[in-house]
C-alpha cells in the first residue's frame, strides 16, 4: 500500500510512520520541521525514517498548498493519514493563530489533494481535548463534544466537522481518531513526561496544576500506532454500523473512534512512576489550574474494540521507563 503521511518528523507521525515501512508500506512523508521545539529531534527522527528505501520525504508546511498538492500527486497514495499539527494545549493560549493557519488551512489543502486523487481513505488525528467540558465519563465518541475549552481544540474540532463534510460531498471513507494523552520514547519535549523527566534529571521542581489533582488517561504510543493500523484496515461504510456504539455518520462513510487505554491515571501516580523509573524523588510546585485544562480525561475504547478488537493496555510503569531509558540514551545522561 502506498500511504500518504504527514507530520513524520513529529512524535506520533514519526512512530507510526516506522511502523508501516517495516510491515512493507511505501511511505511518503511530510514535515514542515518548525521550531516549536527543538528540531534537532525532529531531524534525528527523520534520519532514521530516511534510511529506509520506501521511504520518500518531503520538506513543507501543510499552508503550501501547491507544494502539498504536488507531493500528494506524486505519492499516488491508497490512503492519507494525516497527524502533522500545530499541537499543545497552552500553546494555543499564547499563539492562537498558529492553529489557524496549520490546524485549519492545512487539513483544508490535504482535503483538496485528497478529493482530487480519489484517496481510498482518510484518517485524522485529533484530541481528547475536544471533550472539553462534557461529562459524564468515560467519553464515548456519539456525544456532541461542542463545548471545547481551548482553541487548540476547538482547531481540532472543526477539522473534525471539515473532513466529514468532504466525505459527504466526495465519497471519501474517513476515519477520525481522537487520541488521549500519548506518551513514550521520542515524544515531545514540551509535553509533561519530557518536562518532568528533564526538571527532575536537573534536581529542579515539577510544575503540578491542580496541586496534582488531575488524572490522564495515559495511552503508549506504539498502542496507539496498533489502534491507527487496525482502523486502516476497518475502512467506514456509509450505511453498516458496526453496533450501536457506532459513531457512523448517516449520510457519509465517516466515523470517530477513541484510542486511548480507558483507564485514567492520578497525575500523583504518574509522578511516582517516573519517579521510580528514574530512581529520584520529585520536587513539588504545586499550582492552581490552568486555564483550558480538564481534571480528567478518560475514553471509553469500546467502539475501538468492537471495529478492530484491540484496547491499548500498556500499563504506566511499563511505558514511563521506556520513555526514561530512551531520554538518558538520547540526551546522553544514561
Amino acid at each position: 500500500m502506498r500511504v500518504f503521511v504527514t507530520g513524520t518528523a513529529g512524535f506520533i507521525g514519526f512512530h507510526m510512520a516506522r511502523r508501516l515501512l517495516a510491515e512493507g508500506h511505501d511511505v511518503t512523508g511530510v514535515d514542515g520541521m518548525t521550531d516549536y521545539y527543538d528540531v534537532g529531534l525532529k531531524r534525528a527522527r527523520r534520519d532514521i525514517l530516511m534510511a529506509h528505501e520506501a521511504y520518500n520525504d518531503h520538506e513543507l508546511m501543510l499552508e503550501d498548498a501547491d507544494g502539498l498538492g504536488t507531493a500528494a500527486e506524486s505519492a499516488r497514495p491508497d490512503a492519507i493519514v494525516h497527524l502533522a499539527a500545530q499541537a499543545g494545549v497552552r500553546y494555543s493560549l499564547e499563539n492562537p493563530r498558529a492553529y489557524v493557519d496549520s490546524n485549519l488551512v492545512g487539513t483544508f489543502n490535504l482535503m483538496e489533494a485528497a478529493r482530487r486523487l480519489g484517496v481510498g481513505q482518510f484518517l485524522l488525528a485529533s484530541t481528547s481535548s475536544v471533550y472539553g467540558a462534557d461529562e459524564p465519563v468515560p467519553f464515548v465518541e456519539t456525544v456532541p463534544a461542542d463545548h471545547p475549552l481551548t482553541l487548540y481544540a476547538a482547531s481540532k474540532k472543526a477539522c473534525e466537522a471539515m473532513t466529514h463534510s468532504y466525505s459527504h460531498l466526495w465519497n471519501i471513507p474517513t476515519t477520525v481518531a481522537r487520541f488521549f494523552t500519548v506518551y513514550g520514547p521520542w515524544g515531545r519535549p514540551d509535553m509533561a513526561l519530557g518536562k518532568f523527566v528533564e526538571a527532575i534529571l536537573a534536581d529542579r521542581p515539577i510544575d503540578l496544576f491542580n496541586r496534582g489533582d488531575m488524572q490522564r488517561d495515559f495511552t503508549y504510543v506504539d498502542d496507539l500506532v496498533e489502534g491507527l493500523v487496525r482502523l486502516m484496515a476497518a475502512v467506514p461504510e456509509q450505511g453498516r454500523p458496526v453496533d450501536a456504539l457506532d459513531s457512523l455518520s448517516p449520510v457519509a462513510p465517516w466515523r470517530v473512534v477513541n484510542i486511548g487505554r480507558g483507564r485514567p491515571v492520578p497525575l500523583m501516580d504518574f509522578v511516582a512512576a517516573i519517579e521510580r523509573a528514574l530512581g529520584r524523588t520529585a520536587k513539588l510546585n504545586l499550582l492552581p489550574m490552568q486555564p483550558g485544562d480538564s481534571p480528567t480525561t478518560f475514553a471509553s475504547a469500546d467502539l475501538l474494540h468492537a471495529l478492530t478488537g484491540y484496547r491499548p493496555a500498556t500499563p504506566v510503569d511499563v511505558g514511563v521507563a521506556a520513555y526514561c531509558a530512551w531520554y538518558k540514551s538520547y540526551y546522553g545522561q544514561g
